[in-house]
């Protein structure tokens, strides 16, 4: 197994569990619930069998044999699930990678209430936007009982909690090898297509890289309302402050001796 690294949790995952007191409709979880458990280096268990839209068991190793994009959804999200996916699709859009070829992407869902028919729903609608050729089998849209999900979820390190009628989770995709084996994290709702480009090349290498965005977790908002993760920019501009600010005090302390030892020198 590679190198597993503890990961603040997306914003939202990190308060304490929610209490009595708690505006209604906050999340309620305890902190490491929800989030993501980086486990780079680790290979997914390639024996597991999902089902594929039409419903017929699929082994996951028999489908991962080149560098894959994974996302871990539910297709009944309301809230980050629909634009993250948007953001796979303009990423995808303007990349200049062979679709099918160089890489796939395979979306597997984590509630066991999804079935085969809406996963081929939830294909054909992303499909068709996606504005250059497109093979559908170069994504795939899976689904299974919550055992066989949850040892995939487990095996990446990807928390979430269950909410009524919702779940709470992180957004990301997470690189493959070609050998199943977990080469990078990249978080948030939109994606780079040089970073996507950069990630896939690498992981038909099967190097493992750190994560060098996490910050953009702390950055992203649990919506209530909306029952999703959203860009918060208060929450960025406070960092932005904060480390200006922190700057400015080492400067001033840096430069304050200085001024005083040369006050002290032009003295007669």
């Amino acid at each position: 197994m590679g190198a597993r690294g503890q990961q603040p949790a997306a914003a939202g995952a990190q308060g304490p569990a929610a209490t009595a007191g708690q505006t209604a409709g906050a999340p309620a979880f305890a902190p490491g619930e929800v989030g993501i458990d980086e486990h780079l280096g680790a290979t997914i268990p390639l024996g597991l069998v999902l089902k594929d839209e039409e419903g017929k068991p699929v082994k996951l190793g028999d489908l991962i044999d080149k560098p894959t994009i994974l996302t871990l959804n539910f297709f009944r999200c309301t809230g980050i699930c629909t634009p993250l996916l948007n953001g796979v699709v303009e990423a995808i859009n303007q990349s200049p990678m062979i679709p099918g070829k160089d890489y796939q992407v395979i979306t597997v869902s984590f509630d066991d209430r999804d079935t085969p028919e809406i996963a081929l729903g939830k294909r054909t609608n992303y499909l068709k936007q996606i504005n250059k050729p497109f093979p559908p089998t170069a994504w795939h849209f899976l689904t299974g009982d919550a055992a066989t999900t949850k040892a995939l979820t487990d095996s990446v390190g990807f928390k979430f909690k269950r909410q009524g009628d919702q779940f709470i989770h992180a957004g990301a995709i997470i690189f493959l090898s070609p050998k199943g084996k977990v080469t990078r994290y990249m978080y948030g709702i939109t994606f780079l297509p040089a970073d996507v480009q950069m990630a896939v090349i690498e992981a038909a290498k099967g190097e493992v890289r750190p994560t060098i965005n996490k910050w953009l977790r702390f950055c992203f908002s649990y919506d209530p309302a909306g029952r999703g993760y959203v860009f918060s920019v208060t929450k960025a501009g406070a960092t932005i402050v904060l480390l200006l600010a922190g700057a400015f005090l080492a400067y001033l302390v840096i430069k304050g001796p200085r001024r005083r030892d040369a006050s002290t020198r032009e003295k007669p």
